[in-house]
């Protein structure tokens, strides 16, 4: 029975939506693409009339069993051409332009052939054909001339895909609906029951949250949909639909199921020079990541180093926009994981998902609070085309820029939130801005609301890291933000709020107080209490053969505050030393006080120079994705070797900040990655205040 959000979306999206019902009913009966299935309803059901979408779900049937090719039917397909003379068949068709003949092929996909001649106008009336492929109803004729190279040609092709998006219509129908008809237009579209979550039966009003809240966990899957380079992961119950984002709602998306994961297919092909998944998706999702498998040893350094600024290196630069989401279960009770000192709510996560791993994610959705998926959470009501929702997804994908000036303009975060805490932070009110916001800025009540959500999901896996690491490192998970009239709200999550082992997990009878290093002329290390105030003038003697000084141990807490570093150093030259350079504002970006890092150097020759500056370019782009301005210059005549901050801390540095034992060509030993279990040559630090 339609409603007046129903009518409202009728008029605003004429030729646009669909009742999602009928989606359910005939998806039990054939297993295709959502958005085919709406397509076909939309073109046979389009009427009120219970006798007419009743034959018209037979006519979808029909045209599907005679149509639909499955991929193991595609030599009968072919035959059935060459018998027939024509045929009409839905597939996923693309073009490709082959430079050695000069000729436009089209491919379809289960019909299993590669060289099917298709006249120009068909890409050039669908653009898209050309872009990965369009989902359509297509006529394939057989050729009968036998001095052609070609068995089969396109004699006509409708789209069931758009062939064209318009965002301006799309704002501009968004801005006829409030705030909350919006979200539950989205949660319709994507065939959920937003009344359902409104007022829950009693049996999950006692265990699940309801409205808002829970509306926002289903709105956060899809933030991987349209916030390019994201890194998103949900653990939970089974059966609460945390993969049919993924693989049924936008044909941008796809579901790695199995658990398997390879370098060649994710990342780069080496042997066939070619980009992996991320190059031709939006978003990939990883199912059962508790079970994932990684056969190559190379994949996890390589995703870590995708996962925080979206390039890689493995032969050549690499540079993609596709996010990953990664779902998966838990088994555990969340209340005696959260309690425990000993596990975390990252229990289920392989190995291979270290802390680097973790600390790159930028929302944990606590899957725990959705309900198990049933009929009643399914929509009965209308809601925008699959297809017509995603192309506007794809479209925000794609455009970032006058949502992040909407961020920077009104959104001021605590003094605890560090470097990557601040991207997950922006990046997860960046997608839900574009999800429920695309057209306009939200009020300030609204915009506090998706603030505390970001923060909250962030929250999530940095208590999870302080639990796991025993130093100090993530223990700042008080994360705040400044509402508009100045006032700082700390943010939790509510599983956690008010339970020892997690907002404290290394109280005073199990582990010290953190501890900062005091080496004066190579005494032992001294306690003291780490803050500003207990910083003092020294000097460090490192003797040759000594291990335990990697760049935080000594530098970290007096970076901490400076919102500029200058390092004064000729030699940062060789590759090598320009990689001791990338760890050093690793660990500023790590504080995340800096906000610009000036770099004086010189070259051997101006051959190097311009190779050397190529580097620090790529550099300068990976910090300015973190917040951080790069300024490189070469002085032929620099010799001192020191580092001054805006705290009016200056480190004098003997040997710069190449200050560790050659590893001789041999990256299989131990202090390869560890800085602090690397061997040092002799040299000495003095720090002191100007």
């Amino acid at each position: 029975m339609t409603d007046n959000l129903d009518k409202k979306l009728n008029e605003v999206f004429p030729g646009k939506v669909v009742r999602k019902d009928l989606v359910h009913d005939i998806k039990k009966a054939a297993n295709v693409p959502s958005f085919v299935l709406e397509f076909l309803l939309s073109k046979y059901c389009a009427s009120d009339d219970i006798q007419e979408i009743e034959a018209g779900k037979k006519a979808v049937l029909e045209v599907i069993e005679t149509n639909y090719v499955r991929p193991d039917e595609a030599n009968k397909a072919q035959s059935l051409v060459q018998q027939k003379g024509r045929h009409k068949f839905i597939d996923k068709i693309h073009v490709r332009y082959v430079e050695r003949e000069r000729k436009h092929w089209a491919e379809m996909e289960n019909f299993n052939s590669r060289r099917i001649a298709i006249n120009e106008r068909f890409y050039k009336e669908n653009d898209k054909l050309l872009e990965g492929g369009i989902w359509a109803e297509v006529t394939i004729a057989h050729n009968d001339v036998e001095e052609d190279d070609y068995a089969f040609y396109v004699e006509d092709l409708r789209p069931i895909q758009l062939a064209r998006f318009s965002e301006t219509t799309f704002f501009t129908g968004r801005r006829q609906f409030t705030r909350d008809e919006w979200v539950d237009v989205i949660l319709r579209s994507v065939g959920l029951n937003p009344e359902i979550m409104d007022n829950p039966p009693d049996e999950i009003k006692a265990k699940f949250p309801s409205g808002l809240r829970l509306k926002l966990h289903f709105l956060a899957r899809l933030i991987p949909l349209v916030q390019n380079n994201y890194n998103f992961i949900e653990l939970g119950p089974r059966g609460t639909g945390k993969s049919y984002f993924y693989s049924e709602f936008s044909p941008y998306s796809t579901l790695l199921s199995g658990g398997q994961a390879s370098t060649a297919t994710l990342l780069y092909n080496n042997s066939r020079k070619k980009v992996g998944a991320v190059g031709f998706w939006d978003n990939i999702a990883f199912d059962e990541v508790g079970n994932m498998k990684i056969k190559d040893t190379d994949t996890i350094q390589i995703m870590k180093d995708y996962m925080a600024n979206g390039r890689f290196s493995r032969g050549q630069e690499v540079i993609a926009n596709a996010s990953f989401a990664f779902v998966g279960n838990i088994d555990q009770s969340i209340e005696q994981l959260v309690c425990s000192y000993d596990h975390d709510l990252f229990i289920t996560l392989p190995k291979a998902f270290d802390l680097a791993i973790q600390d790159r994610l930028f929302c944990y959705l606590p899957g725990w609070e959705i309900p198990k998926m049933d009929n009643k959470f399914f929509s009965k009501n209308f809601g925008l085309i699959t297809d017509y929702m995603a192309e506007a997804f794809h479209y925000m994908f794609k455009h970032n820029s006058e949502y992040v000036d909407i961020i920077n303009h009104r959104l001021r975060l605590g003094k605890n939130v560090q470097g990557r805490d601040e991207i997950a932070i922006k990046k997860t009110l960046t997608g839900l801005i574009k999800i429920v916001h695309p057209a306009g800025e939200p009020t300030e009540i609204e915009f506090n609301e998706l603030v505390e959500y970001a923060i909250e999901v962030r929250r999530r896996v940095k208590e999870q890291m302080n639990k796991r690491k025993p130093d100090d490192e993530f223990s700042l998970i008080d994360l705040s933000y400044f509402n508009s009239e100045g006032k700082e709200k700390i943010v939790y999550c509510p599983e956690s709020r008010y339970v020892a082992a997690s907002q404290n997990p290394r109280n005073d009878s199990k582990i010290p107080e953190p501890e900062h290093i005091a080496i004066i002329e190579h005494e032992a290390i001294k306690t003291e209490p780490v803050n500003s105030l207990s910083l003092k003038e020294k000097r460090i003697k490192i003797l040759y053969g000594d291990t335990g000084y990697s760049y935080e141990k000594l530098f970290k807490h007096y970076l901490v505050g400076a919102t500029e570093v200058t390092v004064e150093d000729p030699y940062i030259r060789q590759k090598h030393q320009i990689t001791n350079f990338v760890r050093f504002c690793e660990l500023i970006v790590t504080i995340g006080d800096c906000k610009k890092i000036n770099l004086l150097t010189c070259a051997n020759d101006e051959a190097q120079q311009k190779e050397n500056t190529i580097a620090f370019d790529q550099l300068a782009d990976s910090l300015l994705e973190n917040g951080i301005t790069l300024t490189v210059q070469f002085d032929d005549l620099l010799h001192d070797r020191e580092i001054k901050l805006s705290n009016r801390w200056n480190i004098k540095m003997g040997r710069g900040l190449d200050y560790f034992q050659s590893l001789g060509g041999n990256f299989f030993q131990i202090g390869t990655t560890d800085l602090d279990l690397r061997p040092c040559v002799e040299t000495s630090f003095d720090f002191y205040k100007s």
